[in-house]
């Protein structure tokens, strides 16, 4: 596999240019292994991988896809099919790279097919609408992809698109045979830490504190991407355990709010075993989309982070919500699990005089969680507020002991 990487394109639409990108890719000591996405038509190329084997690892055919008339049920069938091979063949050590050319459609289908490659693994799209609004969070979404915006359409052998491939080319080359660190460590034991703005303190001083002790500390923004990410890797082994300052991601799932981490925040740790520190910063508040909100939201005590992001206090009914979601996932877990709550406001912005501070409503959610979880698993409540420096000391002592 040393000098293998699996090149993602549609030949029946991108033919000529994949074919001068393959080359290029041999000329600087690389094996391209071509993998076909094309769902119309045909190309007098040669693909290692054809849409014929796609479909058919997605148990469909050609026939199949030709007569279908719905563009969604084909680009779903390609995907599925194109993921199931390139997974296979990375776990059969065939390629060590990925390289992908398309538009809007093909860069769709190919990040879809690099995200079910690990963490670490050189991935490199090359996209003519990688600057589109709204595109670039799709192509990438919880994925290490570097995106290489083209500018120019991907359509004819142009002297600009041809220096475009050339240093896409040339970009992947130098992270397959450059000296690049491992993402996991052999000697340290790596734990993820979900954090916030408002817990950044919280975040640095437990950091620091493990860091001295020989750990390795991961942090993930807790904004609905990169929890969903941490879940991600914690379930491929990345991991050892996890310090959960800011799990709000479960209650903006409930409701569909802006930090949503999907249906599976909470989860991997709990089934892999690893022990879990789990905090409560920012479960408090809501984050809807300004344009759907509700006309009661605007009655609601708000704190505003900047001039574009704004809390809402949760109400008791959804606090009560969101403490049957915890406790439903961590009575679930294998591993070890202890909750931490401040006292005195579970982040930055919930301190005595901020409009959404409300320790008493905070306790309807602390009872239906004890009311609710496993006797083995403890709420430790500390005397303080979430970034004040007793609050980090309990954590790092915490998770000390069961680490």
């Amino acid at each position: 596999m040393k000098n293998e990487i699996l090149l993602i394109s549609t030949l029946d639409t991108k033919g000529t240019e994949t074919e001068y990108l393959k080359d290029r890719i041999q000329q600087v000591g690389l094996n391209p292994v071509l993998l076909d996405l094309s769902m119309r038509g045909s190309f007098d190329g040669h693909a290692d991988i054809t849409p014929e084997d796609v479909v058919h690892a997605a148990g469909s055919t050609l026939n199949d896809i030709r007569e279908c008339r719905e563009r969604s049920i084909i680009t779903r069938t390609v995907i599925t099919g194109a993921q199931r091979i390139a997974r296979k063949y990375y776990d059969d050590g065939r390629f060590r790279g990925v390289m992908g050319l398309g538009g809007s459609t093909g860069s769709l289908m190919a990040t879809e097919v690099m995200r079910v490659i690990p963490f670490g693994v050189p991935k490199l799209m090359i996209s003519s609408t990688a600057a589109l609004p709204g595109l670039a969070t799709r192509y990438i979404g919880t994925g290490d992809i570097a995106l290489f915006h083209s500018v120019v359409e991907i359509s004819g052998l142009t002297q600009i698109l041809k220096n475009v491939l050339d240093r896409a080319v040339y970009a992947l080359a130098g992270m397959l045979n450059a000296d690049i660190t491992r993402p996991q460590s052999r000697q340290k034991k790596a734990i993820a830490m979900t954090m916030l703005g408002p817990c950044e303190q919280c975040a640095t001083a437990a950091r620091t504190a493990l860091e001295e002790r020989g750990y390795q500390v991961i942090g993930f923004s807790a904004a609905g991407v990169g929890d969903r990410a941490m879940e991600e890797m914690m379930a491929n082994g990345f991991f050892h355990g996890i310090i959960d300052l800011a799990p709000g991601g479960v209650g903006e799932h409930l409701f569909g709010f802006m930090r949503d981490a999907g249906p599976n925040r909470m989860e991997a740790a709990g089934r892999k075993g690893c022990p879990q520190i789990i905090s409560t910063c920012s479960v408090n508040h809501i984050t809807p989309s300004k344009s759907r909100y509700k006309p009661e939201y605007r009655e609601r005590p708000k704190y505003d982070l900047d001039k574009y992001r704004t809390w809402l206090r949760m109400s008791e009914e959804e606090l009560v919500a969101v403490a049957d979601a915890f406790t439903e996932k961590l009575n679930c877990a294998k591993g070890p699990v202890k909750i931490l709550v401040p006292m005195k406001g579970w982040s930055g912005v919930d301190v005595e005089g901020n409009p959404t501070y409300n320790p008493e409503a905070d306790q309807v959610f602390v009872k239906r969680l004890r009311d609710g979880l496993n006797s083995s698993i403890p709420i430790i409540e500390i005397d303080a507020n979430m970034e004040n420096p007793a609050f980090a000391r309990a954590i790092v002592r915490e998770a000390l002991a069961i680490f």
